[in-house]
Formats: C-alpha cells, structure tokens, sequence
C-alpha cells in the first residue's frame, strides 16, 4: 500500500470520534507498512491531515502498543518540536508520554533498545517548551509525567520541572494544578 492510499483513508476521518480513529488504525495496521507514511503525515505539521494522522498515531500506540513507532524513533524525536496545530501537539505529547513509560520500565522492550540519549534529550527540550508555552491542559498534564519519568534517569529535569510547576504551571487552570501537585508529590518520593 501507499502513501497516497493512506491520504485517502485519513482523508475520511471527519472528527476523532473513536469509532473513527479505531477503524483507520486497524486499517494501518493490517498493512503495518503503512505506519511509516502515518508518521511522516504527522510530521508534515502545515497540513490539517497531520491532525488526523497524529489521532490514529495515538490511537495505535495506546491501544495496540507503542512498539510500533519504535523503527521511527528518530524522525518522532527529530519532528515533535515542530507540531504546532493544538489538535495534533495533544496526541502527540500522549506518544511521549508513552515512549517514557516504556523507557522507564523494568522490562525490556524495543523503546529502550532504540531511544537514543539525543532523542530523550529532544523530547525533555520540547516538553519543557510545551510547558512555558500557551498549551491545553491535557498537554500539560502528558508532558509533566514525561518530564517526571525521564527525570528518575536524568537527574537535572526534576528540579527544573519542579520549579516550573511551583511558579507557572500551578497557578494555571485547576487541571494543571491538580497534575502538578501529583507530579510534586512523586518527585519528592523520588528524593527518599
């Protein structure tokens, strides 16, 4: 199948609905080739249909897992700083998010294999820059846990995270400031 193939699938995905975003992705997933033009469309971020690519992007690695976006990696941590569109930067900093959890566990698995120290240190710069910037909560809630799992190996990132929260991100709205004061709570574990 082809990139053109795929166009045409996103292209009839109205609305993240879930029903939507379950029904392209097992389309991609039937024919796993197809995952790589998935990413690139992501990344082709001054186009509305890398919104609907980045929700079926998503909607793979949360429900199906997120081994399958571990062969692209690289282009994920060399792009994600350029997502600009609000509907595409929420999904995406849920793959973040993600790609820490399986970096972060005890098991191993295919994200630790291939997530380079470059790469961890592209997604910490632009969580850090989704944090200081106008974002939704949810985007904010994601990259604070991000921030939080690569900063149990990183050991400058709790205190700069911990600072951003003390004296940004908890006076925003009440969802940030509820995740903050969690993240707060997990960082100072962390310390003992």
């Amino acid at each position: 199948m082809s990139l053109d193939f795929l166009i045409s699938v996103l292209e009839n995905v109205d609305n993240p609905a879930r029903v939507n975003r379950n029904n392209t992705a097992n389309i991609v997933l039937a024919q796993p080739e197809l995952i790589q033009y998935l990413v690139e469309i992501t990344f082709d971020v001054d186009t509305k249909r890398s919104i609907k690519a980045a929700w079926v992007l998503e909607w793979i690695c949360t429900h199906h897992g997120i081994e399958h976006v571990a062969p692209y990696l690289t282009v994920f941590t060399n792009n994600i700083s350029n997502v600009h569109f609000d509907s595409a930067v929420r999904p995406c900093a849920k793959i973040c998010e993600h790609i820490a959890v399986a970096y972060t566990s005890k098991s191993t698995n295919s994200i630790k294999k291939g997530l380079t120290e470059a790469a961890i240190e592209l997604l910490i710069e632009t969580g850090f820059d989704w944090l200081l910037t106008d974002q939704k909560i949810a985007v904010k809630a994601y990259t604070m846990h991000t921030l939080y799992l690569f900063g149990l190996q990183k050991d400058w990132v709790h205190p700069e995270l911990e600072h951003l929260i003390r004296t940004k991100v908890i006076h925003e709205s009440k969802g940030c400031k509820a995740r903050g004061k969690k993240i707060l709570g997990l960082i100072e574990k962390s310390k003992k």
